[in-house]
C-alpha cells in the first residue's frame, strides 16, 4: 500500500487505519484534527468526500497512515456506487478499522449496514463516538450502549474532532494496534492526493458551503491548468465547475457572476495557505449532462476507485 521510504529505527511501528461510517459521521473532520491541518474538505452535505485517499501522521515512534473514505450509503447513481466500492475496499486491507458513529443521531440501519462490513475486516476494530461537543452526557451514554451491540470491538472511544478533545487519545489507541514496520511515506509527505486534486477539492468545498439543495451533488470540479510564476511568487490556476444541467449553470454563476466570484474568493484564501504563495484563480462553469451516471466521467474526475 505504498512505497517504503527511509530505513526506520528499531522498534518503529507503522500501519493503516481506515475511517469509515455513514455520510456526515465526521470522518474528514477527524482526519484534519489528527493531522493538525486541513487536508480533507468538510461540509454538512452528505457525500462531501468523493476520494479515498491517505494521509500520513509520522512521529519518532510510529507512522500512522489514515485512510479517509466516502460515507457508505444506499447509492442512487453510478457515482454513489463507485463511492461505496471505494469505501468498502478500504476496510479489507488495513490494520485498524475505525467505525465513526455520530452521537447526536440514533443508531439506525445505515450504521448497522456499515458495521456488518466492519465485522468482516481482518484488522482491529474500534468504535468512535463523534461530535460529543454537540451531545448531552445522556446521549453519549445511550450511544455507547447501542454501539456495543454493533460488533465485537477491540475498543470503544468518544471524541470531539471539532474541539480536539479525545483526538490524542484516539491516536494513541490506534498506534497501540500497529505492527512493527517501515515508513510508507517520506517524513515531508502528508497525503497521497496530487496537488491538482487537492485544489479541485478545496474549490468544490466552497461550492458545497455556498449553495443548497441538489446543486452541490451535481457539481464536479476539474483543474485544467496550474502554472507557477516564480518572479511573482504566484500560482495561476484555471479550473472548471461542471454541472449536469444548463439550468444549474445560472445558479452557480449567480446574478452578474457574483455567486461564482464568492466561491473564488473563499477558495483562494484556502489555496494560498495550501500552496504557500499568492494565487490567481480563474473559475468557469460548464455543463456535462448527467455526468454522475457516466462511470467514465466519474473516473476522469478521480472519484471512487
Amino acid at each position: 500500500m505504498g512505497g517504503v521510504g527511509a530505513v526506520s529505527p528499531q522498534g518503529f511501528k507503522s500501519g493503516f487505519v481506515a475511517l469509515v461510517g455513514r455520510p456526515n459521521a465526521g470522518k474528514s473532520t477527524l482526519l484534519n484534527a489528527m493531522m493538525g491541518k486541513k487536508i480533507a474538505i468538510t461540509s454538512n452535505t452528505a457525500q462531501t468526500t468523493r476520494h479515498r485517499f491517505r494521509a500520513a501522521l509520522t512521529t519518532e515512534d510510529f507512522q500512522l497512515v489514515i485512510v479517509d473514505t466516502p460515507g457508505i450509503h444506499k447509492p442512487h447513481d453510478a457515482l454513489g456506487e463507485e463511492l461505496n466500492v471505494s469505501a468498502e475496499n478500504a476496510i479489507g486491507d488495513v490494520d485498524v478499522v475505525a467505525l465513526l458513529v455520530d452521537t447526536t443521531k440514533p443508531i439506525g440501519r445505515g450504521d448497522e449496514w456499515v458495521a456488518a462490513r466492519v465485522r468482516e475486516a481482518r484488522g482491529a476494530k474500534v468504535c468512535v463516538l463523534t461530535k460529543t461537543d454537540r451531545a448531552t452526557p445522556e446521549q453519549v451514554r445511550h450511544q455507547l450502549e447501542a454501539a456495543r451491540s454493533l460488533a465485537d470491538w477491540d475498543a470503544i472511544t468518544s471524541l470531539s474532532a471539532q474541539e480536539g478533545t479525545g483526538v490524542a487519545a484516539f491516536i494513541d489507541l490506534v498506534a497501540g494496534h500497529l505492527p512493527a514496520g517501515p515508513k510508507w511515506f517520506p517524513d515531508d509527505m502528508d497525503t497521497d492526493l496530487s496537488e491538482e486534486v487537492m485544489v479541485a477539492e478545496f474549490i468544490r468545498e466552497k461550492v458545497l458551503l455556498n449553495y443548497r439543495d441538489e446543486v452541490p451533488h451535481a457539481i464536479g470540479v476539474g483543474v485544467e491548468q496550474m502554472e507557477y510564476v516564480r518572479k511573482k511568487d504566484l500560482m495561476r490556476i484555471f479550473a472548471v465547475i461542471y454541472v449536469e444541467r444548463e439550468s444549474q449553470k445560472g445558479i452557480i454563476i449567480g446574478q452578474g457572476g457574483r455567486a461564482v466570484r464568492q466561491v473564488g474568493i473563499e477558495a483562494r484564501c484556502d489555496l494560498e495557505q495550501l500552496l504557500g504563495c499568492r494565487v490567481f484563480l480563474d473559475l468557469s462553469v460548464k455543463c456535462k449532462k448527467d455526468w454522475r451516471r457516466d462511470a467514465n466521467q466519474i473516473r476522469r474526475f478521480g472519484y471512487g476507485e
